[in-house]
């Protein structure tokens, strides 16, 4: 098992298959963002050989995100490829859904086990807006595709960003009477270069359940209070889904972390709020065997930070969340 100096086992790791994206979100990525060459990026066997090593030194959880993960071409067949990899035990994926529609039932026969869909606001104007050109309505019907694939239970990730939509939680908040799902509130985080524009734009997670209970009642914890994940769950009233709140700015869960990052440039990252990274790429593409590639992805993890420190002013700016994975 892959376990890092601080007693925590590392097995969950998160795959960004493109830095590409066919939105460009606020919160995520500058407008006229430059891309990275195609053949900067990790091919499919590559992302199959680190799939490899890594179930073999403890991984068993397996997140496939962005960029935008469904535009990669041949996305279907390389799901289906890890998914066959022995020790994959859980295959999921983090999309914006617009593609789902199509993609969703394919995706789920290859062996994906579920989704989570980023939808941050049931306004199509403030969609649009949060954006800068997306149809909400491609959205929602990729998320009843992905119901209707058996890609569940679905969660959907709603990044709440001070003047855009915190007053949006409460009818996000709403769905969850109706639906089976966790909606998630994520506070957003200071990255690259939209982080001064992020410092002043986080919504806190306590104003957030201010404003769903001054409008629908008390949230009752569920578990306890127990973390899901990265998130504290909460149910309302008479609620079929539940409501999960990601403070990552205003109370970090990094004593419970069990991720790393592999970025689509094949460079693993163990936190992914701070900037040391850990070329992988370049040694396989030189020929590295498969067990000096665990050798050096063990060391990487044993080194993997305490924490982000944010607290402390700290902020990650060597890159932008959609060149990470989120």
């Amino acid at each position: 098992m892959a376990w890092d100096k601080h007693g925590r086992w590392i097995r969950y790791l998160r795959i960004s298959l493109t830095d590409r994206c066919n939105l460009r979100c606020v919160y995520c990525m500058p407008e006229e963002m430059v891309f990275r060459p195609r053949a900067e990026l990790l091919q499919d066997d590559e992302i199959l050989l680190i799939v490899q090593a890594a179930t073999e030194i403890g991984f068993n959880k397996f997140r496939l995100t962005g960029g935008e993960p469904t535009i990669r071409h041949n996305v279907v067949n390389l799901v289906r490829a890890i998914a066959a990899i022995p020790g994959v035990e859980e295959l999921t994926m983090t999309t914006n859904g617009v593609l789902l529609r199509r993609l969703a039932k394919p995706l789920a026969e290859a062996g994906l086990q579920r989704v989570n869909v980023s939808l941050d606001t049931l306004d199509a104007g403030k969609f649009q807006r949060i954006t800068r050109w997306g149809r909400l309505e491609d959205v929602l019907d990729g998320i009843k595709a992905a119901e209707e694939a058996g890609l569940t239970p679905i969660k959907l990730n709603a990044v709440v960003v001070r003047g855009y939509n915190e007053e949006d939680v409460v009818e996000m908040a709403r769905l969850s009477y109706e639906w089976p799902w966790q909606i998630r509130f994520i506070e957003m985080m200071p990255f690259g270069d939209v982080a001064t524009f992020a410092r002043n734009a986080v919504v806190t997670t306590q104003e957030m359940i201010a404003r769903i209970e001054a409008a629908l009642g008390p949230l009752r914890p569920v578990n306890g209070g127990k973390l899901d994940g990265e998130a504290r769950l909460y149910r309302l009233e008479g609620a079929r889904g539940v409501l999960g709140f990601i403070s990552t700015v205003s109370q970090p869960f990094c004593a419970s972390c069990s991720r790393a990052r592999l970025t689509a440039d094949g460079k693993l990252r163990l936190c992914l709020l701070r900037d040391k990274e850990v070329d992988l790429l370049t040694p396989i593409r030189s020929g590295i065997s498969l067990e000096e590639l665990k050798a050096l992805m063990t060391a990487a993890i044993w080194e993997k930070p305490w924490g982000h420190r944010l607290d402390e002013d700290v902020i990650p700016v060597a890159r932008v969340m959609s060149q990470i994975g989120g």
